[in-house]
């Protein structure tokens, strides 16, 4: 059996009084294309900052690739490269898109500036920005700025590909935009899975929309009160008798979640 890239086990965590998440499992294989969901404050944007080791579990162990984490991404170099598209881009706004989305090799790396500008522009060409480099994140439209931390996020060193990411964590990619920039993020997730060797074929994904879970998902996994509720594949999602399940997709008021809660 191929062994997990990431593997959490019994992950709790609470900030002060109230539990987030509570002995979580969750395993991620080589090729996943994973959503998480569920309500609201039910701990999906914590399980994606305590993989990318930005915060660390009151409980329980994070393996990668079977080497468990001690501490923070920055008290160790970890066995794989895990990348994150921010809800919000996250770009420098005082950078153009170009010393944006090559920032990691600008400063991390010993590429000639050339070179690395190159790498970029293939980068942005990937994500069908390309030309816009000299642009600043002010000049952008909320879908382009989104398409630039994919770019971001998938360029990779070619001269230390052990540096490069093997996982792509999404937070809300598609918060906040129209139906048409939503539809131009999901098949720009499903398209990079397709580059050979990219960090894009391996992610997690933690999403509200409907439209974002059946066009870039192939397993879900649902949580609910700190805990997993339910794990299936997008067709199950939508035959499940999970009272959960049933009322999240169908947005009813009535059900086991309450209005208005967690």
């Amino acid at each position: 059996m191929t062994q997990p890239l990431i593997q959490l086990k019994g992950i709790s965590k609470a900030f002060g009084d109230k539990v987030i998440l509570n002995r979580v499992d969750l395993t991620i294989c080589k090729g996943d294309a994973l959503a998480v969901i569920g309500p609201s404050g039910t701990g999906k944007s914590t399980i994606l900052r305590i993989i990318a080791g930005l915060l660390e579990p009151d409980e329980g162990e994070v393996y990668l690739k079977g080497e468990r984490r001690q501490g923070l991404i920055e008290d160790g170099k970890d066995p794989i490269g895990i990348g994150m598209v921010f809800q919000q881009a996250a770009l420098f706004d005082s950078l153009t898109v170009d010393e944006n989305v090559g920032f990691r090799l600008y400063q991390n790396s010993k590429l000639p500036r050339d070179k690395i500008r190159k790498l970029v522009e293939d980068s942005l060409d990937r994500v069908g920005l390309g030309g816009t480099g000299k642009l600043y994140p002010s000049e952008l439209s909320g879908g382009m700025r989104k398409r630039v931390s994919f770019a971001r996020a998938i360029i990779a060193n070619p001269d230390n590909l052990a540096s490069n990411p093997e996982v792509l964590l999404y937070d809300e990619p598609t918060a906040g935009l129209d139906p048409i920039a939503s539809t131009v993020i999901e098949d720009l997730v499903r398209q990079l899975r397709c580059v050979e060797n990219s960090a894009a074929q391996t992610y997690l994904m933690v999403t509200h929309q409907d439209s974002t879970i059946r066009r870039t998902a192939d397993r879900i996994i649902f949580l609910h009160d700190g805990k997993v509720q339910w794990d299936g594949n997008v067709e199950e999602f939508d035959s499940t008798d999970n009272p959960l399940v049933r009322q999240f997709r169908t947005g009813s008021t009535s059900g086991p979640i309450q209005v208005g809660g967690n």
